[in-house]
């Protein structure tokens, strides 16, 4: 009996031992984080006709330059010298500063059951006094339930991201797509039929507003954070889509309230001073995207009626209105109609076509004119600082050939800008100084990916 009792003791024991040692390995499992590294090595080689507006070292390309003439046209007929375009320089590059990494992480299940995500990623085209700056790109928490997600951290903008076009430059685009990646809290929800509801509140930190700044006695225009993080108020977006197994569209609406500036100036008895002012003014931007996806063949096209897009990399801002007694300025935000449409065929051997087109669509109202009547001034923030834009298109078409660690293709680009004279209401007019600025770009691209 002793033997029996000692028998039933080891094995009890050894069982709870094991069934300690399982729910353990258990609760390590579900603690259990792993990170899975990703990235690529990817080179550009460009050359552009003309001199371009580009960021990034110059493989982001948004349009080509005005005309700058070294003379005037009356000059050259007086004096008999040669007359010509400052700005018509070819100029040619290999840079690598995209080249990107990344972390995918995935961890244990938090809140009701839920899994999590993170991801960090980064490349070298980060601001600086050269173009090799460490950039963050993305870095954020995701937790996923049944059908919905929260993610809290940097990601691609909700017009951004998932909806790339399939072309080889950098741009992705650009203008024409919305670009950004910002900080943000996005909530998204998945039906079983295929509904999709997207809500985002989104900050700034890379991609920014421009603005006015005082400076010598002078207002100018500038990029920073300060003109949306001044207003208190984040920007918002709110989607409703539906996807399905080829099929993905979205409707959407963009607001942003910014404060362009926390004070104003006086002049009393010929003294500058400045005064506190509180300008708040919100602006709604609508968009619609449809996408399509086979076997080989896709289809990805957006339209959008910006109001102060310049944020998302776009030619669209806001301008003064009216100049108050109190040193207080109104605004109204310059609005334009910016679509594209994206073509691709085939898979390891691609061919893809883009379109892409920008309309500047004024205020709809009297600006405040700064100036004088013979020689108007009128205070305009948008991108880059470029006001007297009618209109750009953009045609792009290129071959790649497309392997799971290499990537390789060739692209021509074809970028029409229009350049003219300010109206009174923000648009350019239509008259005899409107003229078309173009550049051809060529791109070759070659990417290892890991």
């Amino acid at each position: 009996m002793k033997h029996v009792l000692l028998t039933l003791t080891v094995l009890l024991t050894a069982l709870t031992v094991t069934a300690h040692a399982a729910d353990n390995d258990t609760a390590k499992a579900a603690r259990k984080v792993t990170v899975k590294p990703y990235g690529f090595v990817r080179n550009y080689l460009t050359f552009d006709s003309r001199k371009t507006y580009t960021v990034v070292g110059g493989e982001y390309n948004m349009q080509p330059y005005d005309e700058e003439w070294n003379i005037t046209q009356a000059q050259a007929d007086t004096t008999g010298l040669e007359r010509a375009d400052l700005n018509a320089v070819p100029t040619t590059q290999l840079q690598a500063l995209t080249t990107r990494f990344g972390l995918n992480i995935s961890g244990p299940g938090l809140l009701g059951g839920s899994s999590s995500t993170g991801k960090i990623e980064g490349d070298f085209g980060g601001f600086g006094t050269n173009n090799t700056v460490l950039r963050l790109r993305l870095a954020y928490v995701r937790l996923n339930w049944q059908h919905t997600t929260l993610l809290l951290g940097q990601d691609w903008h909700p017009m951004s991201g998932s909806v790339m076009p399939n072309v080889l430059g950098m741009a992705a685009g650009a203008p024409f797509r919305p670009h950004s990646r910002t900080p943000q809290i996005r909530y998204e929800y998945h039906s079983d039929k295929g509904m999709e509801l997207s809500a985002a509140l989104l900050w700034q930190l890379q991609y920014m507003y421009n603005g006015p700044s005082y400076s010598n006695g002078q207002w100018t225009s500038v990029a920073s954070t300060s003109f949306a993080n001044n207003a208190l108020v984040p920007e918002g977006f709110l989607g409703i889509g539906y996807r399905s197994e080829h099929v993905f569209m979205q409707a959407g609406v963009d607001v942003q309230t910014l404060r362009p500036r926390i004070y104003g100036v006086r002049t009393v008895d010929s003294v500058a001073y400045r005064v506190p002012v509180r300008e708040i003014f919100t602006t709604a931007s609508p968009t619609l995207y449809c996408q399509y996806t086979g076997d080989a063949f896709g289809l990805k096209f957006r339209t959008l009626y910006a109001q102060n897009t310049s944020h998302l990399n776009q030619l669209c801002g806001y301008a003064v209105t009216e100049a108050r007694a109190d040193g207080s300025w109104r605004y109204a935000p310059m609005r334009a109609s910016i679509s594209y449409l994206d073509l691709s065929y085939g898979k390891t051997w691609r061919g893809d076509l883009f379109l892409g087109y920008m309309k500047n669509l004024g205020t709809g109202t009297e600006l405040q004119n700064f100036g004088t009547a013979a020689v108007p001034q009128y205070y305009i923030f948008s991108k880059g600082g470029f006001t007297s834009i009618n209109s750009v298109y953009r045609i792009a078409s290129g071959v790649s050939y497309n392997l799971k660690a290499f990537n390789i293709g060739l692209e021509y680009e074809y970028t029409v800008a229009t350049y003219g004279t300010v109206g009174s209401d923000g648009s350019v007019l239509k008259d005899e100084r409107l003229h078309p600025a173009a550049n051809h770009r060529v791109c070759c691209l070659v990417k290892y990916n890991f």
